[in-house]
């Protein structure tokens, strides 16, 4: 495989052709959904401090604040029903979305190497969705979720992996979280090797599961970091979660190997 794309974050500011910094915008508004980051020592790191607001207050239920970027977007006009990952049935457009393709591949090696900080009210997530500019286009790979109440610090958490149909009728529904003996605190690489017939996820270099019949069309990616304030305890209104990216990469095949 060929290296592709490669984004070390050595930069003072996100690029632009290829990430935006905001979470499913269409829905809200960019001016609503900004993702709090900034990004020193080579890292991407996105947080969500305790001033940030929720994403649809009000709206949204359960409450969610979220810090997140993707590599693509796209919508259909105000008021339409036509845009990437509905957050419920029936949700309409309230700001219209260029059409942005930033790294949307179609198979390959994907993997990113970050660490996490998390608390039982937040979790962090890498996951790829297609395009929904055809709306059955619109399956995801999950390649790592990691839910803070599902962590135990220092010896292992649960790293959910697979498959989300949503409308997609040609993907089944195959997602799994894995306990796997890892310190999320610290910096391991989360992986997928993505063909036509089938998609495998790594951590550190070993296969945690496969999915059969993955989504054959491009991606784009999504990256966040995710608090549910009413999983609150009473003692974590001053907690930040964060996660913090150190690189990401993605190789492709050749066109025969892609075919087989």
């Amino acid at each position: 495989m060929r290296l592709v794309f490669e984004d070390h974050f050595d930069t003072p500011a996100l690029d632009p052709a290829v990430w935006v910094p905001h979470y499913l915008p269409a829905w809200s508004s960019r001016a609503a959904t900004a993702a709090t980051y900034d990004i020193r020592d080579s890292c991407l790191r996105l947080s969500i401090p305790p001033e940030q607001g929720h994403w649809l207050p009000e709206e949204h239920t359960p409450p969610l604040r979220v810090s997140g970027i993707q590599s693509g977007n796209f919508s259909g006009p105000v008021g339409s029903g036509v845009g990437q990952q509905p957050w419920r049935d029936g949700a309409l457009v309230r700001e219209e979305q260029p059409t942005f393709w930033g790294w949307t591949p179609q198979h390959g090696y994907l993997e990113m190497r970050a660490k996490a900080v998390v608390t039982p009210r937040s979790m962090v997530a890498w996951w790829m969705v297609g395009l929904e500019d055809v709306p059955d286009r619109c399956a995801e790979i999950c390649v790592t979720e990691m839910f803070g109440d599902a962590v135990e610090p220092g010896a292992s958490a649960a790293v959910g992996m697979g498959l989300h149909p949503f409308r997609d009728p040609g993907v089944a529904e195959d997602f799994a979280a894995v306990r796997l003996p890892i310190d999320i605190a610290e910096f391991h690489t989360y992986a997928v090797d993505w063909s036509a017939d089938r998609v495998d996820f790594f951590v550190d270099g070993e296969l945690a599961r496969s999915c059969a019949r993955p989504p054959a069309y491009p991606m784009q990616m999504m990256i966040a970091v995710f608090d549910f304030p009413d999983r609150s305890n009473g003692d974590d209104a001053d907690a930040v979660p964060e996660l913090v990216v150190d690189y990401l990469r993605g190789y492709e095949r050749s066109a025969g190997e892609v075919a087989n």
